[in-house]
């Protein structure tokens, strides 16, 4: 175990914290900016709705096999030399795609992008190896929020640069992004002196990408084949085998990729349990927002808004959870990570509850936006915070980059259920009926009920010894 007395501090953490933000918010950019596009999208390459959503399901798939491997890598080898690897990636798929004409070169290109969700955990280890203690859970925070911040910015700013612009912005802009930052890292951000010796469990990483690939592909196609189809069932089947044998693998192995013991601790499992939960939650409403608002309001419900003015109802989302990251970040400092992951479960429950109440006026809808963001604001900036605190330094890269899968495939799940349900109550005219809508309401509101007790049973703070923390109080940062 590396001493925690190489930790290196940082001259400029804000400029640190600034350049890492800026990387990751063009990867969750990336992620979401091709969802409202993915009609367009169909049309101009002249493909089908199958084949337009391996667009999306290449760069999940991707960015789910890749975080995990790259993580443990960073650990190795060097945060900053792996981060610098990755945005290269990340810049590289972003100029194939936004070059594409053609489907299969553009799925190819997403699949490269992915890589770059490699960035949060790489994020985080740079965080905790090089900030002063009493900036650690605010930085953690403000990373780990951008995952929501950007989907929801993303989500905003497609409609826009679709009906001004065309699909090929969606790539140039975010590459922009990424290629600037990629170059202050190379000035500003210093390599971490933290490494954990050891070797890639290639066969460790060969099983996880197995299952993930066959459960993510499962969970994107499942609308087209059917949840009862046998090839759907067939893969939920040999992802949930491929994970037991997994499991079992890494469990037995001496230098796993991820480390069993520390998955089963109780502050790792209860937080990526409500992970999962929360991003479930958020991703179901970047589907179940827009196509309501857009649903014409001759049928006694929805507004009839375009993909730009549909993309307006979430930008309240996106301001909270600006807000709400660096709150919770100072929270987290003061009263321990639990507390804003429990608050913002009940307000990320509670949005869904006022939209199965109330969803005829526009109102109704703004308010629901403005709980979401308050409600995953706090929740996703406290998560990696209780990672950080139950881990190893060494394992830091590694045990947040499986929070972050786990968050993916929560949202995979909760986009494609939310489809699902919605798909099941389409009326004669192709929309769904508002009572198709109220129930996929209240089921995410479940959901959401299930996060809060999976966020009440992650231990508190006198409950676990932080590292973090323990740093902090040797240098007199707490009192």
């Amino acid at each position: 175990m590396p001493d925690l007395s190489e930790r290196s501090v940082v001259s400029s953490p804000g400029l640190v914290l600034g350049v890492l933000a800026s990387g990751c918010a063009g990867y969750a950019m990336l992620q979401s900016l091709v969802v409202p596009a993915l009609p367009t999208l169909q049309h101009d390459l002249d493909t089908t709705p199958t084949g337009v959503t391996w667009v999306f399901t290449a760069y999940l798939l991707s960015a789910s096999v890749a975080t995990p491997i790259v993580g443990r890598l960073g650990d190795m080898f060097g945060k900053k030399r792996t981060l610098l690897l990755v945005m290269a990636g990340l810049a590289a798929g972003s100029l194939v795609a936004a070059l594409a004409t053609t489907l299969p070169l553009l799925i190819a290109a997403r699949a490269i992008q992915g890589v770059g969700g490699a960035m949060f955990p790489l994020a985080f280890g740079i965080i905790r190896d090089e900030f002063p203690p009493e900036r650690l859970a605010g930085g953690i925070a403000l990373i780990s929020g951008l995952l929501g911040i950007g989907g929801g910015l993303g989500i905003v700013l497609a409609g826009p640069i679709l009906d001004n612009l065309d699909y090929h912005w969606l790539f140039w802009i975010p590459g922009v992004i990424v290629v600037a930052t990629a170059i202050a890292t190379m000035l500003l951000i210093p390599e971490s002196p933290i490494r954990a010796p050891g070797s890639i469990d290639w066969f460790g990483a060969a099983l996880l990408s197995f299952w993930l690939v066959a459960l993510l592909l499962a969970i994107s196609e499942a609308p087209q084949w059917g949840w009862a189809s046998g090839r759907t069932l067939g893969l939920l089947a040999l992802a949930a085998v491929g994970a037991v044998v997994w499991v079992v693998v890494e469990s037995r192995t001496v230098s796993p990729l991820v480390d069993m013991q520390m998955m089963r601790l109780r502050p790792v499992w209860s937080t990526n349990l409500a992970g999962f939960l929360i991003g479930f939650g958020l991703y179901s409403a970047f589907v179940l927002i827009p196509q309501f608002v857009q649903t014409p309001s001759s049928g006694g419900f929805g507004f009839g808004s375009s993909v730009t003015q549909s993309g307006l109802f979430l930008v309240p989302s996106t301001l909270m959870m600006l807000v709400a990251a660096p709150f919770s970040g100072r929270l987290s400092r003061m009263r321990g990570p639990k507390v804003p992951l429990v608050l913002g479960a009940v307000t990320t429950m509670l949005a869904f509850v006022s939209l199965a109440i109330a969803h005829t006026s526009h109102w109704h809808v703004y308010l629901a936006s403005i709980l979401l963001g308050i409600g995953v604001g706090f929740a996703f900036a406290s998560l990696a915070n209780l990672i950080v605190e139950a881990v190893r330094p060494d394992q830091t890269a590694v045990a947040t980059g499986m929070n972050a899968v786990v968050r993916t495939v929560g949202g995979a799940i909760g986009g494609q259920v939310a489809a699902s349900l919605l798909a099941a109550s389409l009326l004669a005219n192709g929309y769904p009926s508002e009572h198709g809508y109220t129930t996929t309401f209240v089921v995410m509101a479940g959901v959401l009920a299930t996060s809060v007790a999976a966020s009440l049973a992650v231990p508190g703070r006198s409950r676990q010894l932080s590292p973090a923390i323990l740093v902090a109080e040797s240098e007199g940062s707490l009192e």
